[in-house]
């Protein structure tokens, strides 16, 4: 099968964490966290992310919707961008399992701004409307685009001038990190929650809550045992983030992933009719494609059209330089036939 460009989970898991996962296979581990693995694991994400506490859960829907409960009641709303994972991709998770309302906001590039947050804060004490009380981003956006350290900074002051909680969508954080050429640390210390992906960075199923105030933690346990996210064998997911913390390949993944993107940015842009439809800052391309030169190329190539001709391409931490060409070799060929 061809390397695969519809998206950073259709990739393999990294052997650094099969190794870990076969490490903490050996013997027997009491459960549900109370473990070695997972004990040292969250100190370390707690010290790389200057956090109060971190928690594995078992995806990204779970991560976002356990991360919010801890900042919202039923009543209160979520501030977000139209594109938002949260809002397009999770079935409503946290509508159903929250009770409470998203807010979205059209965006540009994927991207809250201040002024956007504040055209949904209209209603506040008003009690026949639902309470703007958390605003969630996603660093890096779904657009592929990234929120400068100066950008989060801004947001977070917002946050607490108006009394508004937080929430960062990590699942793609280490892409950001990689980008930016900052910390963890820096990106968190805005918010009062987030997720830090591992799945789509070389993990089998694991991502991580990181709960940055300390006034939240106590929840938490009790949070994500009601909303199914509570592992029974914990090891097991915090050997895979022992794997990518380990010498630090989840920012090595995240690096090879952002530079084969944009190697297959710039052999886009030397071919005739393609057209790029956001800036390359992390895995993701959005480009534009005659609608006649889709079809064929996926019948050789996984990608997913993003809307009408508009298709996205996500490379991951396994895609090497030789998979970027073979798939400009055939947009090409294909882009020169008349089809």
């Amino acid at each position: 099968m061809t390397k695969s460009f519809g998206s950073d989970n259709h990739a393999g898991a990294h052997e650094a964490v099969l190794r870990m996962l076969a490490a903490a296979n050996a013997g027997d581990a009491h459960g549900y966290g109370d473990d070695p693995w997972t004990r040292r694991v969250s100190q370390d994400l707690c010290d790389r992310f200057g956090a109060a506490g971190a928690y594995f859960v078992f995806n990204g829907t779970g991560a976002n919707v356990v991360g919010l409960s801890l900042l919202i009641r039923p009543y209160e709303a979520v501030v977000c961008a139209e594109s938002a994972h949260l809002n397009t991709d999770e079935c409503g998770a946290p509508e159903r399992l929250l009770g409470s309302k998203l807010l979205t906001v059209a965006t540009p590039d994927g991207k809250l701004t201040p002024d956007l947050v504040a055209t949904r804060l209209a209603g506040l004490g008003d009690e026949h409307r639902a309470q703007p009380r958390a605003v969630c981003i996603t660093q890096a956006t779904e657009l592929g685009t990234c929120y400068s350290l100066a950008e989060l900074t801004a947001l977070g002051e917002f946050c607490r001038a108006h009394d508004l909680r937080l929430y960062l969508d990590g699942a793609r954080l280490a892409n950001a990190a990689a980008y930016l050429g900052c910390s963890l640390a820096d990106l968190a210390a805005p918010a009062d929650v987030l997720s830090f992906g591992g799945t789509k960075n070389g993990a089998v199923a694991a991502e991580a809550v990181i709960v940055m105030n300390p006034d939240l933690t106590g929840a938490m346990p009790f949070q994500r045992k009601q909303l199914l996210q509570l592992g029974s064998k914990m090891r097991f997911f915090a050997a895979q983030f022992a794997g990518l913390l380990e010498n630090d390949t989840w920012l090595a993944n995240a690096t090879q992933a952002n530079l084969m993107a944009q190697r297959l940015s710039a052999g886009l842009r030397d071919i005739p009719g393609v057209t790029e439809q956001y800036p390359v800052e992390s895995n993701a391309v959005f480009a534009g494609l005659d609608p006649r030169h889709i079809e064929p190329l996926q019948r050789q190539w996984g990608f997913y059209i993003w809307e009408r001709n508009v298709v996205r391409l996500m490379t991951a931490f396994d895609t090497e330089p030789a998979d970027v060409d073979a798939f400009l070799a055939s947009i090409r060929e294909v882009a020169s036939s008349r089809v």
